[in-house]
C-alpha cells in the first residue's frame, strides 16, 4: 500500500506510544497466512444497512480477539491471521448472530447478515429514549435526541439546551463551549429553516422534528470554515419504512400558546414522499430593567423599566420527494416555506434624576409589527457507485427571505407634565436571497478514503430603512434624512476541499485542506453626503466597500481505539468568523432613544486556530466522554459600550453598543459528560464545561483587555413511575462571567415533565414546565469611564405546556430508533 510520509510517521509514533498496538510479523523464513472476511449487516425487517455494527472474531485456540465495525452502507472488510474463529455480529438493541468454529483463510464473503430487534433490549432503549447514548466519529459527536419529555411541545432552541457543550441564553442566542460564533446547519447545509443570520426560525420549528444533533467541534475540511466555535448540524427526521406513516402533535400552554404539527411519509420501492406541516401561536411575555448612573451630563441617574408583550403566529411546511432512478441513483427535490406574523409591544417607564431628585419621567410605547416570508427550494442528486461508499452527490439550493417591519413609537411625559416627547414611525424592509451550489465525491480504497468537493454560497441582503418623526409645529410626520437609508450587503464564498483518511489497525487519521475565497461587499445609499453621514453616525467608514480574503484552512483529526468501547481523539482546525449584515450596518437601532446598537462597516473577518483532545469510554450502563480544548482567535469581535457624546433634545446622554475587531482572544477549557442507565426505569445524564478566555486589545485609547473564568453544568434524570408514567427533570446552571466592561451573574433554570402512553401506545400525553422557578434572567453590571449600568433582562417567562402526539402506522420505537444508513446526506465528511 502506497502511503505518504506523514501517516507513516504517525503510525510509528503510536506503535511506540502504545505498547499493545502492534503489527503482526512473521518469523524469518515463515510466510504468515492472512484471512480477509467481508459482508453486509442489515436490519432484518426493512433491510436497511446498519452502520457501526460490530464484528468480533475470537480465535478458538489462542482466544485472541480482533474485529471491526461496519461503514455507512453496513459493509465490513476485516483482516486476521488464518485460523479457526467464533464470529459474532452484533448491534445495539438487536439480537446478535454467532457463527462458531469458522475456518478462515484467504478471502471469504459472509454475504448479508440480517439482525432482528431484541425486544427485551428495545424496552430499555424506549425508556432511555435514545438509540444509543452518544456516538463519536473522527470529527464530531452525535447525540440522538430521542424522546425528551421536557421538549414536548417546545421548539428547536429548547431542545438544544439539553445537548452537552451547547448553551442557549435568555435571548435565544446559541453558543458552543461558551462561544456564540457557532455555525447552524440543517441536514448538513445552510438553510432557511435555521434562519438568515439569526436563530429566530429555530424558535418557531417544533423540537420533535429533530432526529439527532451533531456537535462538531473539530470540523473536517468538507465543512464550511465559518464558525470559530464549531458547527451544530441538526438532522431532521425522515421515515424510511415502506407504506404510509406519520405523526400528529398538538399542544396548548400558558402563557397563551398552541401548536399543531403533522409529519407524513409515503414510501414505495421507487419513490419516497415526505411532508411536515405546522402552525403555532405564542404570547411569550418578557421584561427588562436598566439602572444607569452618569458621571457627566444633565442627569445623574436614569432608570428604565420595560415590559415586553408578544404575539407570534407562524406557519411552516416542508414538502419533498425522493425518486430512485436505479438502486444506486436517486434525485430528491424539496420545498420549504415559513410564514410568520409577529407583533411585539414594549412599554418603557423611564425616570430621570438630578442629584438624587426625580426631574422627569416618561412612558415610551413601541409597537412592532413584523411580517416575515421565507421559502427555499433544493435539488439533490446522489449516485452510489457501489456498496463500499463510493459516491457522488450534487446539490443546488435557493433561499429567499422577505421581512417587513413597521414600528410605531410614542413617548409621553408622565412627570412633571404630560406633554408629548416624541412620536416616530419606522418602516424597514429586509430582503435576502441565497444560492448554494455544492458537489462532493467520495472514493473508498479499502482502509483508505479520498474525498474532494466544491461549495459556493452567494448571499445578498438589502435593508431599506426609513424613519419619520412628528413635527409638532405642523402636526405632520417628516422623514429623517440623516437616518433614512438603503444598505446592501453581499457575501460570496467559493471553496474547494480535499481530504484523505486511512486506518492502521486501531489508529485512524483524517487529513484535510480547504481553500476559501470570501468577498464582502457593502454599499450605503443615503440622501446626505458621505462626509455629513460619517459625522452624523459618529465615526469614519467606507460607504461603498469591496473586500476579498483568500485563506487556507487545514484540518487534522486522529482517533486511537483501545478497544470497541474506549478511544481517544485529537483534532486541529483553522476557522473563520465572517461579520453578518447587522454587524456591518452603520445605522443605529431605534429600540431606545438612549441605548442603541450600531454596526461597524470596517469589521474584518476573524480567524481562529483550535485544538481538541477527546476521550470516550463505554461500560454496560455508563458512557463517559471528556475533552480539553484550546482556541486562539485573531481580529476577534467584541461588543463595547461607549458614550457617543451626543444627547437627546431633552438632555439625555446616548450610549451605543458597537462591535469592533480586537487583537486576540484566547479560550481554553475542558468538559466532561456522563450518561448512566442503572436500570430500565432510571436514567441520569450530566455534563460540566469550564472555560477561560483572555481578551487583549485597545480601542480609542481604552484598554479592553480582560480575563474571565466561567462554566456551565446540566443534569437530567428520567424515572419510570408506577402505571408507566415517566418523569423527567432537567437542570441547567451557567456560572458568572465578565468581559472588559461587564460582569454577568450566573443563571439557573429547572424544567420538569410527566408523560404517559395511551391508546395502545399509539399516543403519548405529556405535561411539562419550562423554567419552573422563573429564574432565566440575565443580570449584568457594566462600568465605563462615563457611566455605570445595572440591568436585568428576561426574554421569556415560565411556560406550562400540555401536549399530545398520535402515531399512525408508526411505532413509538421508530420515533426513538430511526433507520441507519438511509439518513439525509448530512455533509458528514466522515471516515
Amino acid at each position: 500500500m502506497k502511503l505518504n510520509l506523514y501517516p507513516v510517521l504517525l503510525l510509528i509514533l503510536f506503535i511506540f506510544t502504545f505498547p499493545d498496538f502492534s503489527i503482526a510479523q512473521s518469523a524469518p523464513g515463515e510466510v504468515q497466512r492472512q484471512a480477509t472476511i467481508t459482508g453486509t449487516i442489515v436490519d432484518k425487517d426493512n433491510r436497511a444497512p446498519l452502520e457501526y455494527a460490530t464484528v468480533v472474531l475470537t480465535n478458538t485456540e489462542t482466544q485472541d480477539v480482533t474485529g471491526g465495525v461496519t461503514g455507512p452502507e453496513g459493509t465490513f472488510e476485516i483482516e486476521a491471521p488464518a485460523g479457526t474463529y467464533n464470529v459474532r455480529f452484533e448491534y445495539i438493541s438487536y439480537k446478535p448472530v454467532v457463527m462458531e468454529n469458522q475456518q478462515l483463510k484467504g478471502k471469504r464473503d459472509f454475504g448479508i447478515i440480517s439482525l432482528a430487534l431484541d425486544v427485551a433490549q428495545l424496552e430499555a432503549v424506549e425508556v432511555t429514549g435514545e438509540r444509543t447514548t452518544v456516538e463519536v466519529r473522527l470529527d464530531k459527536k452525535i447525540y440522538n435526541v430521542g424522546k425528551d419529555l421536557t421538549t414536548s411541545g417546545a421548539v428547536i432552541t429548547d431542545a438544544l439546551q439539553n445537548i452537552p457543550s451547547v448553551a442557549v441564553d435568555v435571548e435565544g442566542n446559541i453558543s458552543l463551549r461558551g462561544n456564540e460564533n457557532v455555525r447552524i446547519l440543517i441536514n448538513g447545509r445552510p438553510s432557511a429553516l435555521a434562519g438568515f443570520g439569526s436563530t429566530e426560525a429555530l424558535r418557531q420549528l417544533p423540537a420533535d422534528a429533530i432526529e439527532r444533533v451533531e456537535v462538531i467541534t473539530s470540523p473536517s475540511a468538507r465543512y464550511d470554515a465559518e464558525g470559530t466555535a464549531g458547527i451544530l448540524n441538526i438532522i431532521l427526521k425522515r421515515e424510511k419504512t415502506l407504506g404510509v406513516n406519520g405523526t400528529v402533535n398538538m399542544n396548548i400552554g400558558y402563557p397563551a400558546s398552541g401548536q399543531v404539527t403533522s409529519n407524513f411519509n409515503f414510501r414505495t420501492d421507487k419513490f419516497n414522499i415526505f411532508n411536515t406541516l405546522g402552525y403555532s401561536y405564542r404570547e411569550p411575555p418578557g421584561n427588562g430593567f436598566f439602572d444607569n448612573q452618569y458621571f457627566q451630563g444633565l442627569y445623574s441617574r436614569i432608570i428604565e423599566d420595560r415590559a415586553i408583550n408578544r404575539r407570534d403566529k407562524g406557519f411552516n411546511i416542508n414538502l419533498g420527494a425522493e425518486y430512485f432512478i436505479t438502486e444506486k441513483q436517486s434525485v430528491t427535490a424539496s420545498f420549504f416555506t415559513r410564514l410568520s406574523d409577529e407583533q411585539d409591544n414594549t412599554t418603557n417607564d423611564t425616570q430621570r434624576f438630578i442629584d438624587g431628585d426625580l426631574a422627569t419621567s416618561t412612558l415610551r410605547s413601541e409597537t412592532e409589527n413584523e411580517d416575515d416570508k421565507s421559502w427555499q427550494v433544493s435539488l439533490n442528486y446522489r449516485n452510489r457507485f457501489n456498496d463500499d461508499g463510493h459516491q457522488l452527490t450534487a446539490d443546488l439550493q435557493y433561499s429567499y427571505d422577505d421581512e417587513d417591519v413597521n414600528t410605531d413609537i410614542f413617548e409621553n411625559n408622565t412627570f412633571p407634565n404630560d406633554l408629548l416627547v416624541a412620536q416616530e414611525r419606522v418602516f424597514e424592509t429586509e430582503k435576502q436571497d441565497d444560492w448554494l451550489i455544492q458537489a462532493d465525491y467520495v472514493l473508498p480504497m479499502g482502509d483508505r478514503q479520498f474525498e474532494a468537493g466544491y461549495r459556493g454560497t452567494f448571499e445578498t441582503e438589502v435593508n431599506d430603512y426609513q424613519l419619520d418623526s412628528l413635527d409638532r409645529a405642523s402636526g405632520e410626520f417628516v422623514t429623517n434624512l440623516n437616518l433614512t437609508n438603503v444598505f446592501t450587503y453581499t457575501e460570496n464564498v467559493n471553496a474547494f476541499y480535499t481530504q484523505y483518511g486511512d486506518k492502521f489497525g486501531k489508529f485512524q487519521v483524517l487529513l484535510g485542506l480547504r481553500l476559501e475565497n470570501t468577498q464582502l461587499k457593502g454599499k450605503v445609499e443615503s440622501d446626505i453626503p458621505d462626509a455629513n453621514l460619517e459625522e452624523e453616525l459618529g465615526f469614519d467608514f467606507d460607504t461603498d466597500f469591496d473586500r476579498n480574503y483568500l485563506g487556507l484552512f487545514p484540518t487534522v483529526n486522529l482517533v486511537y481505539e483501545f478497544n470497541e468501547r474506549e478511544n481517544i481523539s485529537l483534532g486541529y482546525n483553522r476557522r473563520i468568523n465572517r461579520p453578518r449584515g447587522w454587524f456591518i450596518n452603520p445605522f443605529p437601532s431605534r429600540s431606545s432613544r438612549t441605548n442603541i446598537f450600531q454596526g461597524n462597516p470596517d469589521l474584518d473577518p476573524a480567524f481562529a486556530n483550535a485544538f481538541d483532545l477527546g476521550y470516550l469510554r463505554r461500560w454496560e450502563s455508563i458512557t463517559l466522554t471528556g475533552s480539553v480544548y484550546y482556541q486562539r482567535e485573531t481580529n476577534s469581535f467584541e461588543r463595547i459600550q461607549e458614550d457617543t457624546g451626543v444627547t437627546t433634545p431633552d438632555g439625555i446622554n446616548i450610549i451605543r453598543t458597537i462591535p469592533i475587531n480586537l487583537s486576540t482572544n484566547q479560550r481554553y477549557g475542558g468538559e466532561t459528560g456522563v450518561l448512566w442507565n442503572p436500570s430500565k426505569k432510571l436514567r441520569f445524564n450530566g455534563s460540566f464545561n469550564i472555560f477561560k478566555f483572555i481578551t487583549d486589545g485597545f480601542y480609542n485609547g481604552t484598554d479592553f483587555g480582560a480575563e474571565n473564568l466561567s462554566y456551565f453544568a446540566r443534569f437530567s434524570s428520567k424515572v419510570t413511575l408506577p402505571a408507566k408514567i415517566e418523569w423527567q427533570t432537567n437542570m441547567f446552571y451557567r456560572g458568572p462571567s465578565q468581559n472588559a466592561q461587564t460582569e454577568t451573574e450566573g443563571i439557573f433554570s429547572l424544567n420538569l415533565a410527566l408523560s404517559k402512553d395511551v391508546l395502545n401506545d399509539n399516543g403519548t400525553l405529556t405535561f411539562n414546565v419550562s423554567d419552573l422557578f422563573n429564574s432565566r434572567k440575565r443580570r449584568s453590571f457594566t462600568v465605563t469611564d462615563q457611566f455605570i449600568s445595572d440591568s436585568e433582562f428576561q426574554w421569556r417567562e415560565r411556560q406550562f405546556t400540555l401536549s399530545f402526539i398520535y402515531r399512525f402506522n408508526r411505532s413509538k420505537r421508530d420515533d426513538g430508533r430511526g433507520r441507519r444508513g438511509e439518513d439525509y446526506d448530512d455533509d458528514g465528511g466522515e471516515f
